[in-house]
């Protein structure tokens, strides 16, 4: 029978989800508006893509400076002061008159955006056991994916209406979460009773906690799972549609289609895997899951039918993204409160950043070989993820309460 949850534990898991969910919206929402922007300020589509790279080099940064001062300085503080920083410059976006000013705007949205993702997978993390972060984690990342679906909504409403400025108007709604968070949600028990220990003990987090107390090899393994992962996301959703749509002959509306029909994979796989995770352990989960996604990438390369190619499509995203809904537990299981933010926010920041760059090889790889080629290139990776997380150790000092 489920445990009941806590109060505390309901604030946190409530909180988390909204703040993912709006932080997803928000980001989401240039990929609606990048050709109009392209347009209207008369500029090269390199430059137009320079917008997403800039948007990465954001969150890493914000990830760096609000991880430690999210563990120092509560992560209810935090949470609120990152959302405040990424809604308010993406309704700021509404006013650019030229692409500098875009391009400081997004940064600030990535400086916001990469610092409050720590924070809100530490807040779950603090609160809830090694038993059941699996699963609410897949709750609170799965809550991301409906915040991309409601911004797609939003888009096809919006944009005809009132243009794409307006988009970003509606990006700036998590103001008032911020705000809310602020004055209304308590710093959790477990952090306060961390943080009274710190002070006792006249230390001061930095990320160099990541590397110190037998902390550096799991810190170095997970930030490479971390850009397998993205690498992977990024191949996969910035890709395969026009892959698809060039060299399958799937039509634009079968190519939106075939994203709605992974979307669907990879939520369900989310769910899944925190279930299989919290039951028989983060490094068997993963285990299962890096070798079938190795397995369905390659062999979805193969695929010729419509049907084959939206089924394959929800099989790869099961697997390939479920395990996303894994990292903010594993990283709840290997560190200590005191540095659970700096690591949440490190490790997948640098894997955003640097998985990123993967849409570059794909591209390359598919100018000089074939899709097999391709397709090989994103198993591999997951291959070296998969041994990866065979020689993650334990942490003893992690208290995991029930």
């Amino acid at each position: 029978m489920a445990q009941k949850m806590r109060k505390e534990q309901k604030t946190a898991l409530t909180t988390s989800a909204a703040g993912l969910f709006s932080q997803s919206t928000s980001t989401m929402l240039l990929s609606f508006v990048l050709a109009s922007m392209i347009a209207s300020f008369h500029i090269s589509g390199a430059a137009g893509g320079f917008i997403s790279t800039i948007t990465n080099i954001g969150m890493l940064v914000g990830g760096l400076i609000f991880g430690p001062m999210a563990d120092r300085n509560g992560r209810v503080k935090i949470y609120a002061v990152t959302t405040i920083i990424y809604a308010l410059a993406t309704g700021l976006m509404a006013l650019a008159t030229n692409i500098w000013m875009v391009y400081v705007l997004r940064f600030l949205v990535g400086v916001g955006g990469g610092g409050v993702y720590g924070v809100i997978m530490s807040m779950v993390a603090d609160v809830f056991s090694s038993k059941q972060r699996g699963r609410i984690n897949s709750y609170v990342t799965v809550s991301g994916q409906l915040g991309s679906i409601v911004a797609a909504i939003a888009a096809a409403i919006l944009i005809p209406m009132a243009g794409w400025r307006s988009l970003f108007v509606f990006g700036a709604l998590p103001i008032f979460l911020g705000i809310f968070v602020y004055f209304k949600v308590p710093e959790s028990e477990e952090w306060r009773k961390a943080k009274d220990n710190t002070e006792d003990q006249d230390e001061k987090v930095t990320l160099l906690d990541l590397f110190k107390n037998g902390n550096a090899s799991n810190t170095i393994k997970l930030t490479i799972m971390a850009v397998v992962q993205v690498a992977g996301y990024f191949g996969l959703m910035n890709w395969l549609p026009s892959i698809l749509q060039q060299k399958s002959g799937l039509s634009v509306s079968g190519s939106s289609i075939w994203m709605i029909s992974t979307i669907v994979g990879m939520s369900l796989g989310m769910l899944v895997f925190g279930q299989i995770m919290d039951k028989i352990g983060s490094k068997v989960a993963y285990s299962i899951f890096l070798l079938a996604s190795a397995i369905s990438v390659f062999l979805y390369a193969f695929a010729q039918t419509n049907v084959s190619l939206l089924i394959g499509g929800a099989i790869v995203g099961f697997f390939a993204n479920g395990m996303n809904a894994g990292y903010g537990a594993i990283v709840g299981n290997l560190y200590e409160t005191k540095i659970r933010a700096s690591a949440n926010n490190l490790i997948f920041n640098i894997g955003r950043a640097v998985g990123g760059f993967s849409a570059v090889v794909i591209g390359f790889l598919l100018d000089h070989s074939t899709m097999v080629v391709t397709m090989g290139f994103l198993s591999v990776l997951y291959i070296i993820s998969f041994f990866t997380v065979l020689t993650l150790k334990d942490n003893k000092k992690v208290v995991n309460h029930e």
